[in-house]
């Protein structure tokens, strides 16, 4: 089905509402063209473009809820949606969280399109694993990767006059590239909205670099390091801290910002004075859908951490009206202060310490403490007096992105991290953090 521009959306969104015969109606219905080339072994594997447009509805008698799906959009099969959402909510339990309906908002669109994203096609595609590929092959090494595209847009209505529609676009890559011995090993990747700003070339050729210089890693014994983490590498960590922001579990004593004895931590100051970290879905460079897709509410410019101290959590509408608090729209970016120094003017002001280019394979320890572990991977390389010494064998760490954020040295220029959609994006700094927890050493390269 071609994509729906915003009158088409907003008469088949007025159709599904006046159908339905609940005490209220919601519909939400999202649309994307997303194309994708992969390769390995510096060969093409996959590549294809998949459309679809699906619209949910979901209704409400009293608390009794229920919801179905449909990608066909004549007025049977709409039809046919609604009532079956309807004989689901006839059938289903009283939910006792349920929150009705919001009223009618206005939304401020956010920059999510671009044209030039939009405009991607198959040449582009193939065009991007050709400049990876030839680079890679031209250094006697082998590439493997990813790169997809999104557009689209997404739509949100109910039955209290509440409408909202957003186009967006984004698009990802990464690549591993790797010595045809399997001794050393590169890895980047990128994400934008916009791809006036991405770089095949630019990002290959760090790729390689990291894979040229990481053969013959040395072995250094496990234990606590000044670290230099990329902007990659730290994005993983302190991603999984976002979701500790959510007040219902800080209050129920299930994240670290959790009290002893109940309550939860907004106010007091957790981190080093350098952190200081917002939520804005008009951010030039990360920008996001104005509303959250949960609840419908609008999305709004929040402060989060402000010289390390917790300065907003995230409030459902069940749980803001169960503490008497504002709901605000959950957040769909984050964006992190730095310096402006890159990793390299880092490196530079380094006496000893470890860069780290990506962590991976990473599993929660303890929710309270937010204590993680997982691998370092695809190019470690041990620093001294400013420079970049030798590469080392891979660690495996136990560390804490809350202790991490108390050890923070220096702070670099942040940048663009995130996957391949433009719901969830990050701008964040690369880190230089004194005494990171290595407890032992991987063969894996």
């Amino acid at each position: 089905m071609k994509q729906l521009n915003q009158e088409e959306a907003k008469r088949i969104s007025d159709k599904v509402i006046a159908l339905s015969r609940a005490d209220e109606c919601r519909v939400s219905i999202s649309g994307s063209r997303n194309g994708n080339i992969r390769y390995a072994r510096n060969s093409v594997s996959t590549s294809g473009v998949v459309d679809n447009t699906q619209l949910n509805v979901s209704v409400a008698f009293g608390k009794r809820q229920g919801s179905a799906s449909v990608n066909e959009f004549d007025d049977k099969s709409l039809e046919k949606a609604v009532r079956r959402a309807e004989d689901v909510a006839r059938l289903a339990p009283e939910n006792p969280e349920f929150q009705p309906a919001i009223k009618q908002q206005q939304y401020k669109a956010s920059a999510t399109y671009s044209a030039a994203t939009a405009a991607i096609d198959p040449d582009f595609r193939a065009e991007v694993a050709a400049h990876s590929i030839n680079a890679a092959r031209k250094h006697n090494l082998v590439a493997a990767g990813f790169f997809s595209d999104t557009t689209g847009f997404e739509v949100v209505a109910n039955s209290n006059g509440l409408f909202g529609y957003q186009e967006l676009s984004n698009l990802g890559f990464t690549v591993t590239t790797r010595t045809e011995d399997g001794r050393g090993s590169g890895w980047v990747t990128r994400s934008a909205n916009d791809a006036a700003k991405f770089d095949v070339r630019e990002a290959s050729a760090i790729a390689i670099d990291k894979a040229l210089r990481s053969v013959e890693a040395k072995a250094l014994e496990p234990g606590r390091y000044t670290v230099i983490l990329e902007p990659a590498a730290t994005s993983e960590l302190i991603g999984r801290m976002f979701g500790a922001f959510d007040a219902r579990q800080a209050d129920e004593g299930r994240s670290f910002l959790s009290k002893k004895g109940g309550g939860n931590r907004l106010g007091e100051k957790l981190f080093d004075q350098q952190v200081n970290l917002w939520a804005d879905p008009w951010d030039k460079d990360v920008p996001v859908l104005a509303w959250d897709g949960r609840s419908m509410l609008p999305r709004e410019r929040t402060s989060v951490i402000k010289d390390g101290r917790i300065e907003a959590l995230d409030y459902s509408l069940f749980w803001a009206a169960k503490q008497g608090k504002r709901a605000s729209g959950r957040h769909g970016n984050m964006i992190m202060s730095g310096g402006g120094k890159s990793t390299e003017e880092l490196i530079a002001s380094t006496k000893k310490g470890i860069l780290v280019t990506r962590t991976w394979y990473i599993r929660e320890v303890d929710p309270q403490s937010l204590l993680l572990t997982g691998l370092t991977r695809d190019g470690t390389f041990y620093i001294e007096n400013g420079k970049i010494k030798h590469p080392v064998k891979n660690f495996r760490f136990n560390e804490s992105p809350v202790s991490m954020l108390n050890n923070i040295e220096e702070l670099g220029k942040p940048v663009v991290i995130g996957g391949d959609e433009v719901r969830y994006q990050m701008l964040i700094p690369p880190m230089k953090v004194r005494d990171f927890n290595f407890t032992s050493l991987s063969d894996a390269v």
